[in-house]
């Protein structure tokens, strides 16, 4: 997913996409755990994923705090 796609998505979508990827990131980390992952790569996609939304997200809370103020 990319920044333009995420930022067009709703603060609660994005929270809602960083749980997913979160959970999905748990369960690939048990299975390169257990065994080796098709593509290990997957890992390095799925934290970059969950840094993007994040990083947007707090970029809109940061945006609401200062026209809050």
């Amino acid at each position: 997913m990319k920044a333009k796609e995420i930022r067009e998505l709703s603060s609660e979508e994005i929270a809602e996409h960083i749980k997913d990827e979160e959970d999905q990131l748990s369960h690939l980390r048990f299975q390169h755990a257990i065994a080796d992952l098709h593509n290990p790569m997957v890992l390095q996609e799925k934290r970059r994923l969950i840094a993007r939304l994040r990083t947007i997200l707090r970029a809109r809370e940061e945006a609401q705090t200062v026209t809050a103020e």
